[in-house]
């Protein structure tokens, strides 16, 4: 049995797999990456951005907002993301778990270039490089 097929056990909880619990915070940041694409998409469509600054300003900006069908889909996985997270960080050290959550930017960058058509340059590819070597280093250094 390899290392990354233990089992973690926290009292009074279930428990998962190195590897499953890696394969959960994996799908997070997948969920967190298309919630900001959803989120961008409903933010370039809506009516947001009346005035702020009076209680009609506010109550129009929330109402645009939480009728916005990209927003609300965008929240949502990140609600569902956050809800995993959860269930990840009863079988993992926190240290090791949440520095995945930055190949979130990973996502992010590679679905703007696909969606928005944005450009990489080499400061961004630099930075997803760092990013990811980062993780790699920290995922490494995680014993239970």
């Amino acid at each position: 049995m390899s290392a990354a097929d233990t089992t973690t056990t926290v009292p009074g909880h279930g428990s998962l797999s190195r590897a499953q619990t890696i394969g959960i915070m994996f799908l997070c940041t997948l969920l967190g990456a298309t919630a900001q694409i959803f989120i961008k998409v409903g933010a370039n469509g809506s009516n947001v951005g009346a005035s702020w600054t009076t209680a009609a300003g506010v109550w129009t900006n929330l109402f645009a907002m939480a009728s916005n069908p990209h927003l609300v889909f965008g929240y949502g996985l990140y609600a569902i993301m956050t809800v995993l997270f959860v269930v990840t960080l009863r079988d993992e050290e926190l240290s090791v778990v949440y520095p995945v959550i930055a190949l979130t930017y990973v996502w992010v960058t590679m679905l703007s270039v696909f969606f928005f058509h944005e450009a990489v340059n080499w400061f961004k590819a630099a930075g997803v490089v760092l990013i990811v070597s980062g993780v790699a280093v920290l995922g490494k250094d995680g014993r239970k």
